[in-house]
């Protein structure tokens, strides 16, 4: 069997089986490809998972297309990549076209509903988890609040994140005063703006992707305000759905553009936003792959990483708040969203798909009430 093969068997089968977010695929990638398969020794794979936090894009993507770059040169980084992507790429469009057709049926509403009201506990869990670990200085706090405090006031959410890491980035150079030998990559296009059309609906998710740093969770702060505050073209609700449905498939969590294209653009606007959350990180991967242990060593990109970390936890906080007003609707969505957190937090470790189940189920029970 050819080493192509080996890197298409074996992620296309993580592609169906990846539940659990992209800490769940990591570990499952180390304990095959590491413990098992030995394409690779353990300090290869933290040098790698290093390198996909400095960077943007989905960091679990990007370790499947470093681990198949390692394991068959260029062809096997895109085969790698699309073989992992394709399969939850294919299971959200599923669930995307079930929704347009049923989520409006009577009996189907206060199931959403209380789908919607269940995310947001693990929504918080995630803002309280992500934050504990970006906020490690005071200084890092301060920079948080004065996003939270931006971002409520309308600014931009990706000019609040970036912006946050280039002031914190070149401030630390001005106290520090080392010399200027690395870049962080900011591209051009970053604060593209125009109207509707199919090929922007492609250029705003490109653009996501270009910039997009941190988990998942975060890319619904940077749609929040792409996607809801600037082109109005989504709801609250609708960006809600399309986590959640994030949560039940499997593969990364940033399939829920495929969701939201389709909501937006039916078949074609699925497509167009998947090519453009999903291409950068192959050409990021392809690009740097070489250069790993030099970014690892960039006090630069350390810095910019630190406070784009802190300042998308502080977005999250912010549209987290926008969502609840729109979802929390009556004191039945305000029950199922109060035990969710009540259930999240107490069974630690809960699997999301469970919450989701819980709050689903709870919502067309309470429906007769």
């Amino acid at each position: 069997m050819s080493k192509l093969t080996e890197v298409f068997r074996y992620f296309s089968k993580l592609g169906f089986v990846a539940f659990g977010g992209p800490a769940a695929h990591v570990a499952m990638m180390e304990e095959d490809l590491v413990a098992k398969k030995k394409w690779m020794s353990e300090q290869e794979f933290l040098d790698y998972m290093g390198a996909t936090n400095l960077i943007p894009g989905p960091n679990s993507t990007e370790m499947t297309m470093h681990c198949g770059y390692h394991r068959a040169g260029v062809k096997g980084l895109f085969v790698a990549g699309m073989s992992f992507i394709i399969p939850a790429v294919l299971l959200t469009l599923l669930v995307a076209i079930f929704f347009e057709k049923y989520s409006a049926i009577e009996w189907v509403v206060p199931i959403v509903n209380g789908i919607k009201a269940a995310v947001i506990s693990f929504i918080a869990a995630a803002i309280l988890k992500l934050g504990k670990k970006a906020v490690k200085s005071s200084t890092l706090l301060v920079l948080g609040l004065v996003v939270i405090a931006a971002s409520f006031f309308g600014i931009n959410e990706i000019l609040c994140i970036l912006a946050a890491g280039l002031v914190y980035m070149l401030t630390m150079q001005v106290i520090k005063k080392p010399s200027l030998n690395s870049l962080a990559i900011l591209p051009a296009f970053a604060f593209l703006k125009m109207a509707y059309t199919p090929t922007t609906l492609f250029l705003i998710f490109l653009k996501v992707g270009l910039v997009l740093f941190g988990s998942g969770y975060v890319l619904f702060a940077y749609l929040d305000g792409e996607l809801i505050e600037q082109a109005g073209w989504l709801t609250h609700p609708m960006l809600v759905e399309a986590i959640a449905i994030g949560q039940v498939t499997p593969g990364p969590v940033l399939s829920t553009a495929t969701f939201i294209g389709y909501k937006i653009g039916g078949l074609q606007g699925a497509l167009l936003a998947t090519l453009g959350i999903f291409l950068p990180s192959f050409f990021y991967v392809w690009g740097l792959n070489k250069f790993v242990k030099q970014m690892q060593k960039s006090e630069l990109l350390r810095n910019f990483l630190a406070a784009v970390n802190v300042a998308a936890v502080a977005v999250m906080v912010v549209v987290t708040l926008r969502m609840g007003q729109s979802i929390l609707i009556d004191w039945k969505t305000i029950f199922i969203c109060a035990l969710s957190f009540f259930v999240y937090f107490y069974f630690k470790g809960i699997n999301t798909l469970w919450i989701i189940l819980g709050g689903a189920t709870l919502g067309f029970l309470l429906s007769y009430v």
